[in-house]
């Protein structure tokens, strides 16, 4: 039996920005996981998942194709990671196989709770991943992400795939987008072979170490946010605003290279200021977008947390969703959490997860 594991994700900085080609995020990646295990079979293959076992799938292989019983599922990124792996495992002069494969995820709650981690990317990795050592495909991390990115893609059509990043790539993740219309126009010209060892337009993963001092908290509002749904209102604001969207593009930028710079110089204050100001930056986006990106929950969360000296800001595209929080781990936190709970805010206590 092959098992393979993809952390899941929140943004640190950056966020909106980065889905234009070559803007820059700050992504890490957490230690909770989505899960994969792949079991060679003979007769029929499954994909079935512990949170939708209802919706299992069974199928059968006519010739290389996977025929389904049942088209109407959930595990459409899981798909879409299968179909893209087995055609790089077709290129490789493998022969397809059929299996089980089951998927465990622990990025939502046992009972439900959905908090935002980057579910999707994860069951992506994961199952490329799991794929890779059924066929004993040898890929590269930079391989493994871009075949999860082309997949990843394929079912959502937009977004920066930086959650793909932290997923393969582990810890503390600087990113800049590669360019998607470059990848539209080339695909039809080469083999995934040939794409996968190709250098990427604008493309740049950089693993950052942080200060030992750092410490990351994370809080959750309890009002799971459709990331896909704001996403297309600032899209709207992008057409209509453009100067200010271009300012908004120019600032985010210039925020990001210097909280990186933070990382480098091992620098706590630096990154906490930078931190500070993409929330101010993302406050504006929030004003001539008509997006609210800050929930009430989420300023207060935010409030609590400045007034003992933590840098906090929303974490992804907002609305909803976790707030996070850069502190000196040398600061007492304890009546933080007490006023978080009196609040309704859930701390997440996840951890940091540096991939082997």
């Amino acid at each position: 039996m092959i098992t393979a594991k993809a952390p899941g994700k929140l943004y640190i900085a950056g966020e909106y920005a980065v889905v234009e080609t070559g803007f820059p995020a700050i992504i890490v990646a957490l230690n909770q996981f989505v899960t994969v295990t792949i079991e060679e079979s003979h007769e029929y293959g499954s994909i079935v998942s512990k949170q939708y076992q209802e919706n299992s799938l069974y199928w059968q292989r006519q010739g290389d194709e996977m025929v389904f019983d049942n088209r109407d599922n959930p595990f459409h990124y899981i798909l879409s990671a299968i179909r893209l792996t087995e055609q790089y495992a077709r290129q490789a002069g493998k022969t397809l196989r059929v299996y089980h494969l089951r998927v465990n995820s622990d990025l939502d709650s046992a009972d439900g709770k959905k908090y935002g981690l980057g579910s999707s990317a994860a069951v992506t990795v994961a199952t490329v991943k799991a794929l890779c050592a059924f066929y004993e495909l040898s890929l590269s991390n930079d391989q493994l992400y871009k075949l999860a990115a082309i997949a990843h893609l394929d079912v959502q059509g937009n977004g920066s795939l930086g959650d793909i990043a932290a997923s393969v790539f582990g810890g503390w993740v600087a990113y800049r987008s590669f360019d998607k219309q470059w990848l539209a126009d080339i695909r039809p010209t080469v083999s995934l072979t040939e794409l996968l060892e190709m250098p990427w337009p604008s493309l740049s993963i950089e693993l950052l170490t942080p200060p030992a001092e750092l410490s990351l908290l994370i809080g959750w509002t309890g009002s799971p946010a459709s990331t896909s749904h704001l996403v297309d209102k600032i899209a709207l604001a992008k057409t209509e605003r453009q100067a200010d969207y271009q300012n908004f593009l120019a600032a985010s930028k210039a925020c990001l290279e210097a909280m990186v710079e933070g990382f480098r110089r091992n620098d706590l204050a630096q990154i906490q200021a930078e931190l500070r100001h993409n929330r101010a930056i993302l406050q504006d986006l929030a004003h001539f977008s008509h997006v609210a990106i800050e929930t009430p929950m989420l300023l207060k969360m935010g409030a609590l947390a400045e007034a003992i000296g933590g840098a906090a800001k929303t974490s992804g595209a907002g609305g909803g969703d976790c707030g996070i929080v850069i502190i000196d781990r040398a600061i007492e936190t304890e009546a933080l959490f007490e006023q978080w709970r009196a609040n309704q805010i859930e701390r997440l206590n996840l951890a940091v997860h540096l991939v082997d």
